[in-house]
């Protein structure tokens, strides 16, 4: 599949627009019927392009002429996989003033690009004394797989659109068997109604992960619309978006009326040309049209240049941390403790024991697995380069492991939801101690760990990411990019009920509020910010409401 770029719509009518399509396309195939076959969608509401099936000599034919901007491959992307808003100042407090995202909002229309919502989701629901629909909203919700528009949407979800022919064309016929998915706007993956309710969720008190991070949950703009383009599908619970797809959203959302868009996706260098980039283009026109377009910055730090999303007309957001952490007792033989840091919801006993002796020189990975069982085991493993905790993860659950201690670098200990193998995170002094207790004592230690608790205020934040993508930007080094950090760690928000919280088959634990981490949960932390701003003052353009996000 190709993306054919002709830049700015130059007949301001979408039937006419697209008639001059296929008579383009018409030139590389033998006749109008067989160009009418091959494409995919003509985007022809807020810029001029289309999307087709087409060989590479046919592509290049494209390329040189006059009326075309620019032909490239339509590429799959990536996602970019409560307390935060407080720690960010927009506080709920009402003793000293009227919260600003209580008085404002409701004129403002956030448009989410990922993987559809969870309309029954609280965070969704029309709150009283919400206003009408805007008037100068022209979007639908679209009907589909267990999707109802009369019961889906209301004066808060008020759009629903999903895009499939990239996909399918690009992977083949939705799978549905043994691969969850909806053939609508409704969201399995999780990661869409997540970003959706942190923009701009409604307000819902008593949110909490089995009692972990209890509050009051709401997005940056409470009161503003929301509007969902379904961009982005599962393949064994990895979402997968392509650009023939993202650019048809675009086209869409800028016809229908939305003021700010949050995209939490991209592709890792090497980057393409802005004006062969979906992401680019789509957010170029937006900005045209005076609408603020967020991007995640990616998430393949810490090694630079790395950044995704550099169009100097969008923002880019890193990750950081908020002051919130999550601290779980570790008890050895009753008689010495060490804090990790984890998100568990139960206590676990068990025997501690050191990796070197269910794996090769000690380093927790399948392949060096001995194949002697750690049953009954809470397993002493250290981070080396190379060995993500998730490796590690994989190895302890294969040997029968009870649980996992994960030892790494200080700027790397982050609790993270696991149901693989219950995991604690410790750095590499706490896991040294550990390890010495474990040489010292005549026998397997007994160890204790104690569910999680939630500490507010003692941490040093905002600190960027270990994770977080930097710069310079790989194409325009010229452009600083990211352009801003917000808050990525460990964010509760809405999530799918039937989904499980790791997406893992064997988790069968369901929930309505779920921890996530990335740039992904950052980007719509400042969408809605830019939503309160763009209600605050409508006037602004996409570059003083990135001046003014960065600069105070």
């Amino acid at each position: 599949v190709y993306i054919v770029y002709l830049g700015i719509n130059q007949f301001h009518d979408p039937i006419l627009t697209s008639k001059f399509h296929i008579q383009v396309l018409s030139d590389v195939f033998a006749s109008e019927e067989d160009a009418k076959r091959s494409i995919l969608y003509s985007y022809s509401n807020s810029f001029s392009g289309f999307s087709a099936k087409l060989n590479s000599s046919q592509a290049t034919i494209l390329a040189r002429m006059d009326k075309v901007v620019s032909v490239f491959r339509s590429k799959t992307l990536k996602l970019h996989t409560t307390r935060s808003w407080d720690f960010l100042g927009l506080t709920l407090d009402e003793t000293r003033v009227t919260p600003m995202e209580f008085t404002n909002g409701q004129d403002v229309v956030v448009g989410i690009f990922d993987t559809g919502v969870w309309p029954e989701s609280e965070s969704f629901q029309e709150k009283p004394g919400m206003r009408p629909i805007p008037s100068s909203w022209k979007g639908v919700c679209v009907e589909g797989e267990k999707f109802e528009p009369a019961k889906a949407c209301n004066r808060k979800l008020i759009g629903a659109r999903y895009y499939l022919k990239g996909f399918e064309q690009e992977y083949g016929p939705l799978n549905m068997s043994g691969n969850p998915e909806y053939r609508s706007a409704r969201d399995f993956l999780g990661h869409g109604t997540h970003t959706a309710s942190t923009a701009a969720g409604s307000i819902v008190k008593n949110a909490s992960f089995f009692g972990i991070g209890q509050g009051t949950a709401r997005g940056g703009a409470p009161w503003a619309r929301v509007a969902v383009y379904k961009i982005c599908w599962g393949i064994n619970g990895v979402g997968s978006c392509t650009e023939a797809d993202i650019v048809a959203a675009f086209d869409d959302a800028l016809h229908d009326g939305v003021h700010v868009i949050s995209a939490s996706f991209g592709a890792t260098p090497p980057l393409s040309p802005f004006f062969a980039s979906s992401a680019d283009i789509g957010s170029f026109h937006a900005m045209q049209l005076g609408i603020t377009v967020v991007f995640s910055a990616g998430n393949d730090g810490p090694e630079p240049s790395l950044v995704q999303n550099v169009a100097p007309w969008s923002l880019c957001v890193a990750a950081s941390t908020i002051d919130r952490s999550f601290p779980t007792e570790i008890v050895l033989d009753r008689n010495f403790t060490i804090m990790g840091q984890s998100i568990i919801s139960k206590e676990i006993k068990g025997r501690l024991a050191n990796a070197i002796t269910y794996f090769v020189d000690g380093v927790c990975s399948l392949g060096n697995w001995n194949k002697k069982l750690a049953t009954g085991r809470v397993v002493l493993c250290f981070y080396t380069p190379g060995l993500v905790y998730e490796i590690a993860q994989v190895a302890v659950k294969t040997a029968k492991g009870l649980g996992l201690i994960f030892a790494e670098p200080f700027t790397k200990p982050i609790a993270d939801v696991d149901d693989d193998i219950p995991t604690l995170h410790v750095d590499i002094n706490q896991g040294t101690i550990i390890g010495n207790y474990l040489a010292e004592s005549l026998k397997l230690p007994v160890v204790q760990i104690s569910p999680s608790k939630t500490i507010i205020g003692k941490s040093p934040a905002p600190t960027v990411v270990y994770f977080s993508s930097r710069g310079p930007s790989s194409i325009s080094p010229d452009i600083l990019k990211p352009d801003i950090t917000a808050p990525g760690i460990n964010i509760l928000a809405a999530w799918p009920p039937q989904t499980p919280p790791t997406l893992q088959p064997s988790d069968d634990r369901l929930v309505r509020w779920n921890f996530q981490s990335g740039t992904s949960m950052s980007c719509p932390h400042v969408s809605g910010v830019g939503a309160l701003l763009k209600s605050v003052h409508p006037g602004w353009s996409p570059a003083a409401t990135r001046s003014a996000i960065m600069t105070t």
